[in-house]
């Protein structure tokens, strides 16, 4: 009996180390090395404090920001622990009135505002996270913002320009914007206040 259960209490303490110490430092060493940025979870820094991260979105309400795509994380809005969908079918009343709700509060803040409501303004994502939206939901907010900031319009456009991103190797999702990105470079134009 001792023949068997020796080396299978050695089997277990090798593999142990080594796959609950030696590979988790080993992948970690590495990410560290090759995807510092990443592997810290993608942090935006401002005057040495962490603001947000460029993977997670963040709700902004207040109409002198861009806003970003809702959330439907539960307990609260961006919320990475509870990360997922609403689960709501095209049918569902819920989700119908959700949609309304989101098209009114955008209509109320620029109720002279001739475009079509991009969908990604409307809808929550599969993951609830989203950080980017669409360029035509910046530009649909770019009146907003250059009426309450008082900004020109030509310079608000400038800077969604500066900040898009193509799709993922040139073929994989489509043309965005990072939310907390543009709303930070907004501030720098218009001011020191923080999001």
């Amino acid at each position: 009996m001792n023949s068997i259960i020796r080396p299978a209490i050695v089997l277990f303490l090798v593999m142990t180390v080594l796959t609950g110490i030696v590979y988790p430092f080993a992948v970690t060493g590495v990410a560290q090395l090759l995807f510092h940025d990443q592997a810290g979870g993608s942090l935006v820094m401002m005057d040495g404090h962490a603001v947000g991260s460029r993977l997670i979105g963040q709700s902004f309400s207040d109409p002198k920001y861009f806003w970003s795509r809702p959330s439907a994380t539960a307990s609260q809005p961006y919320n990475a622990i509870a990360s997922g969908g609403s689960n709501q079918g095209p049918l569902n009343p819920a989700l119908t009135d959700a949609v309304k709700a989101r098209i009114d509060a955008l209509k109320a803040t620029d109720p002279a505002n001739p475009l079509p409501i991009p969908v990604d303004l409307v809808t929550a994502s599969a993951s609830g996270l989203d950080p980017d939206i669409s360029i035509a939901a910046a530009e649909y907010q770019a009146a907003r913002i250059t009426r309450v900031r008082s900004l020109d319009s030509a310079a608000v456009q400038s800077l969604i320009n500066a900040h898009a991103h193509g799709r993922s190797l040139g073929f994989i999702g489509e043309p965005r914007v990072n939310v907390l990105e543009l709303n930070l470079a907004l501030d720098t134009l218009h001011g020191p206040t923080r999001p």
